[in-house]
């Protein structure tokens, strides 16, 4: 039996988690208190507070969610779609392909569109799709595809569906406090994101945030929300004045997103933002002096996830092996269409800096070295 205390530690440059600040460990290690304390209950109006912050929102009903990003998902979805509702998504990656999976699990009506894998949807592909097929309870893209590193731009494809009619439902799992993602301003109903990634909290919660037009559409349903731990309207009890127990949350871990929020606005959205993009920058220079390119499309590359081809002349599998055993850096592998041939290398929060691009660049030349 391996003990804690003897793992070894590692650098996470890979899809997530990513790298936790000393600050957020301290704050996971306080004594645990009850989830119905007072103290505890202003701990979460805290939290509510700064996600409107990092969300760039005012809606009332934005929270925490016991659980990873992929309960962020089903949340959004098990809320906002009932059996028979017409849902429209937007699938460039494995995780837009997931909201058709759990959606057709809830019995929405699902219709996808395609893009070739590390490319991006234009308005007006979405708008021919609403035509075409429409119309739409629900249109879903990924900000950033975890999968592929592609950066989908929001906010004109946003007056399109709601033009339509239709409402706007956002995965920023691989965005959130990396890349602007403005909630209010782009006219998102529905979004959600993880703990684990941009934020540099451990993983275990995901956060979401609602619109009014959402609400309404929860509120109006025409059959019960078909999850008991994601409803949102017993969610909100407990979240909101009333405090009405719904189930015990991981104390600790909501200890830990609170820091990790708090660091986030004491550095300010802005310039965490170019922090992310400053490291990107270095990293892709650094890439191609080793012969290194990426395999999303040069118009779409996301600063926080990098998708790169796996360097030529090595085995792709060994090589990410060799950087984890020998220099103790944690890459991704590719996944789907890109499995086998890609490295996925995350720049998130604490791990958005020079000295994790040099760290890494440094180790690739003794693995990867160019020609």
């Amino acid at each position: 039996m391996i003990k804690i205390a003897d793992l070894k530690p590692r650098t996470l440059m890979g899809p997530g988690p990513s790298d936790v600040h000393p600050r957020v460990l301290r704050a996971m290690a306080q004594p645990t208190i009850g989830h119905m304390d007072g103290q505890f209950m202003q701990v979460l109006d805290d939290i509510r507070d700064m996600l409107k912050a990092v969300f760039q929102t005012s809606n009332d009903l934005t929270l925490a969610i016991s659980g990873t990003g992929m309960a962020g998902m089903e949340a959004c979805l098990v809320n906002l779609l009932e059996p028979g509702d017409a849902f429209l998504v937007c699938i460039n990656g494995v995780f837009s392909a997931r909201l058709k999976e759990v959606a057709e699990r809830i019995g929405a009506r699902v219709t996808a569109i395609r893009v070739p894998w590390g490319q991006v949807f234009t308005p007006a592909m979405v708008q021919v799709a609403l035509e075409q097929h429409g119309p739409f309870k629900l249109v879903g893209l990924v900000h950033v595809e975890t999968s592929t590193g592609a950066l989908q731009p929001i906010k004109d494809i946003s007056a399109v569906v709601h033009a339509a009619g239709s409402l706007l439902l956002v995965d920023t799992v691989a965005s959130l406090s990396g890349v602007e993602a403005a909630v209010d301003d782009w006219q998102i109903d529905a979004c959600y994101s993880g703990s684990q990634k941009c934020l540099s909290s451990p993983p275990g919660l995901a956060m979401a945030t609602f619109s009014p037009a959402a609400v309404h559409a929860i509120t109006h349903r025409n059959t019960p929300i078909g999850s008991w731990y994601f409803d949102m309207m017993l969610l909100r009890k407990y979240w909101g004045s009333e405090r009405v127990y719904h189930h015990t949350p991981p104390v600790n871990l909501y200890f830990a997103l609170h820091e990790a929020l708090s660091m986030a606005l004491e550095e300010g959205l802005p310039s965490r933002w170019a922090r992310h993009q400053a490291a990107h920058a270095a990293l892709k220079t650094g890439l191609a002096r080793l012969g290194i390119g990426y395999l999303t499309d040069p118009g779409c590359i996301a600063p926080t996830l990098n998708c790169v081809a796996a360097p030529a002349g090595i085995d792709e599998a060994a090589g990410r092996k060799q950087l984890l055993n020998e220099f103790g850096i944690e890459v991704g592998a590719g996944l789907g269409d890109f499995k086998g041939k890609a490295w996925r290398i995350g720049l998130m929060g604490e791990g958005a800096d020079q000295r994790h691009v040099d760290a890494l660049l440094s180790a690739l030349t003794v693995i990867a070295p160019k020609g």
